[in-house]
């Protein structure tokens, strides 16, 4: 059976679209600085990756394991260091957010001129190479072979956990965010930093 619309049903269903339309407006983060600040959700946003990253650089900055770059980097020795992907351990799907903190820091690094770092697609590589085409995911048990295959000397990664606790209308999460470097030979934590972000819905 076919459906004929008259013109003014017809005028009224676009006129109720153009309206709902209009109604919303589009407007940049430098333009209005507090749209950065508003939680949208549980997971992680801009705001909480900055945090992250103010607390955990600055430990690094002053920790023994930089010390110990800087002085062989005097020395011509720079050591090689390459970024591993975050161990999400919650519910959350974070991934691209802990990629960003990543990224974030592999940046870091490069700028300090401290240390050499292997590029992420260099290591994607190497990852296809040691657990096969068929499933090429980063494994952090296998990260010595990985480090000796590409001649790094630290790896730098991490892992978040996560306490979920949720009454009948409320819930809240609060995230453990761990930074680590790991020396390659001999799988030492030679340094470790933790943040803490609590979001919630109520």
């Amino acid at each position: 059976m076919k459906l004929h619309l008259s013109f003014p049903l017809i005028a009224i269903a676009l006129g109720s679209t153009a309206g709902g339309c209009a109604s919303k407006e589009y407007v940049r983060g430098s333009d209005e600085p507090s749209i950065d600040r508003a939680a949208m959700s549980t997971g992680l946003d801009k705001d909480d990756i900055e945090r992250t990253l103010q607390t955990q650089l600055n430990r690094l900055r002053g920790a023994p394991i930089m010390n110990e770059w800087r002085i062989k980097a005097g020395q011509n020795d720079r050591q090689t260091v390459a970024i591993a992907p975050f161990v999400n351990e919650t519910s959350e799907h974070i991934e691209p957010q802990l990629d960003s903190i990543l990224g974030e820091t592999e940046t870091w690094l490069v700028n300090s001129g401290i240390v050499r770092v292997i590029s992420q697609e260099r290591q994607a590589d190497m990852v296809r190479q040691i657990e096969g085409q068929q499933h090429p995911v980063f494994d952090p048990k296998h990260i010595p072979q990985y480090g000796k295959q590409m001649g790094v000397k630290f790896y730098v990664t991490g892992k978040v956990g996560a306490s979920d606790e949720r009454t009948d209308d409320a819930r809240r999460v609060q995230y453990f965010i761990f930074m680590q470097v790991i020396d390659v030979e001999t799988a030492e934590i030679r340094w470790q930093e933790k943040a803490y972000i609590t979001k919630a819905v109520r």
